[in-house]
């Protein structure tokens, strides 16, 4: 894994993984299950969204394994922001564009991720402070095509298109311009989880890494 004690080299991380797992499940049971399973498919890199119960705590508990690179997803505001850092969190997300992110992350030497979809909402998530831009909802917008028009007009920008993205998408949407992409329902499939499916999401996990 790339030196990741600044956004540049987090970035360097996160562009290596090409895929990061978006961990939303309802439990934090769930969580630890299928980041276990993921792990074990050669995966290394997760983002843990706010909306799991506790989700610092459980950051905090990946966070201690060296191995492993540990962002927070869903990231509603400075203060929840600074609790994740705290807990260990490497890269703080957000869906949309919040200003108010940016100086924790900066403070931390941690990299931001925030939400966009036009040019104009692009621009401002750079304005913002944002190291990569996350494209949401990515395959509603336009999927690949999408991508490869913003970085048309954004040359060197690092995009993250997330939202719909299943594994037969990943080289499209790298090939379009992305940095990398993140994967929720179709990597981290909270059902096949409760189903004891370990199978079907290692099968998935290995397509994504190949």
């Amino acid at each position: 894994m790339a030196d990741t004690k600044d956004a540049a080299g987090l970035i360097a991380a996160l562009r290596a993984a090409r895929v990061v797992p978006v961990v939303r499940t309802r439990t934090q049971d769930s969580a630890r299950t299928v980041i276990a399973w993921l792990r074990d498919a050669g995966l290394t890199v997760f983002e843990i969204t706010m909306t799991i119960p506790g989700a610092p705590a459980l950051i905090a508990e990946l966070s201690s394994d060296p191995t492993l690179l540990i962002g927070a997803g869903t990231v509603p505001d400075a203060a929840t922001a600074e609790a994740c850092l705290a807990a260990g969190a490497r890269f703080i997300v957000a869906p949309w564009v919040d200003p108010s992110l940016a100086p924790p992350c900066k403070a931390a030497n941690a990299a931001l991720l925030l939400g966009a979809t036009t040019p104009t909402e692009v621009r401002a998530a750079l304005q913002a402070g944002s190291d990569v831009v996350k494209i949401f909802p990515a395959s509603s917008a336009g999927g690949p095509g999408h991508i490869k028009a913003l970085a048309s007009v954004f040359p060197g920008v690092a995009f993250c298109p997330t939202g719909g993205i299943s594994p037969d998408d990943v080289a499209s949407y790298i090939a379009a311009g992305s940095a990398f992409v993140g994967m929720g329902g179709a990597l981290v499939d909270e059902a096949r989880v409760l189903a004891g499916d370990r199978a079907a999401i290692e099968a998935v996990a290995r397509k994504v890494r190949a």
